[in-house]
């Protein structure tokens, strides 16, 4: 029997209730598909971890996750504390300690699932947004001078190579491989970032002599981000920056119905590292302890870790019962206009793994 090794962190807000939700799924959907055992280690870093400790996590807390076959996140960031001490000193670090620089954000219209643009119908939206995740605009390289004064200056330094750009865009040209579309969109803004995006495309046009299988093209992000709303269902597979990928994802879930069902992967292809799993959604604090948070993008969050695991059948399981209890419709969350718990959400997901 496969056995794994999963640490969790439900971090700030509604990630504790919604990770306890993918837990549960997980747990049922690896057991009964695949036979497998997976073993939780529950962490529990977050917000009130640092104002008891100082830290966001122990001296030997990235020892702690190296010990795990993968980790499950719920979400960072509290108005308390400022996210440069939540956000920059266990998520973003993360990513970057353990090399996880492919960030998965799939993109589904599920049947059940209202869309708010007109005439799509379920299935219609279907894409991959591949994000590179440990450098471009969100690398840590830049400072202040004479900082609180009225000749502050601040400066931010984008940061491509062109092992980065090269590696996000394979690990996404494979996955457009694989699909029955096979097509691929590379977003630049190379017209105004003729340096950090110059190099991007440059990476782009050398990679894709490789997959003369798969079609491929380059788009603006103005036009990008125009034609996620105007035409979606034209987008396959996306590859895009950090920035690029993390603004274009939040859109992405929009158009297909709540960012309450948008997930994602950080993943270390050559598993070196454990990879990561979370909700796009982050930690929501005006509905934290409600009890009404959508556990969907956790759950499918979830999915995309047992298929990193190996256990194909479950993830299946899992993502074939999430979409048979949106196409029931009896079990709604507010965000997709019921009353539903995020307990009943994962009672229902549960009941259709069974």
């Amino acid at each position: 029997m496969a056995d794994f090794r999963v640490a969790v962190i439900g971090g700030d807000g509604i990630g504790p209730e919604v990770i306890d939700q993918a837990v549960r799924v997980a747990e049922a959907a690896a057991r009964r598909h695949d036979g497998a055992t997976l073993r939780w280690t529950r962490l529990p870093w977050s917000t009130a971890f640092y104002k008891q400790t100082g830290r966001m996590l122990p001296e030997d807390g990235w020892e702690q996750l190296r010990q795990h076959d993968a980790i499950l996140f719920g979400a960072v960031g509290d108005p308390s504390v400022p996210d440069k001490v939540t956000v920059h000193e266990l998520l973003l670090p993360m990513r970057r300690r353990f090399d996880q620089y492919v960030n998965l954000r799939p993109a589904y219209l599920f049947a059940g699932v209202p869309c708010p643009l007109s005439g799509k119908k379920p299935g219609e939206i279907d894409m991959l947004v591949y994000r590179e995740n440990t450098e471009g605009e969100y690398a840590p390289v830049g400072g202040h001078l004479y900082p609180g004064t009225e000749h502050e200056v601040a400066v931010q330094t984008g940061v491509f190579t062109r092992r980065g750009c090269e590696r996000i865009l394979r690990a996404a040209f494979d996955a457009a491989r694989t699909r029955p579309r096979k097509t691929l969109t590379s977003v630049t803004k190379s017209n105004a970032q003729v340096y950090g995006l110059g190099l991007w495309d440059a990476a782009f046009e050398a990679v894709r002599k490789d997959y003369p299988d798969v079609t491929s093209s380059s788009l603006l992000v103005d036009a990008c981000a125009m034609d996620f709303v105007r035409k979606p269902e034209a987008f396959d597979v996306v590859v895009a920056s950090n920035l690029f990928g993390d603004i274009l994802t939040d859109l992405s879930a929009a158009v297909t119905g709540s960012i309450g069902l948008a997930s994602s992967a950080n993943i270390n292809p050559t598993r070196q590292f454990p990879s990561m799993f979370e909700p796009v959604h982050g930690s929501a604090p005006d509905i934290a302890g409600k009890g009404v948070a959508n556990p969907l993008a956790a759950v499918l969050s979830a999915a995309l870790m047992l298929d990193h695991l190996g256990l194909a059948k479950a993830a299946a399981a899992v993502r074939d019962a999430v979409s048979r209890v949106l196409a029931g419709g009896t079990v709604r969350t507010p965000d997709l206009g019921g009353t539903n718990t995020t307990a009943d959400m994962g009672d229902a997901v549960v009941a259709a793994i069974g």
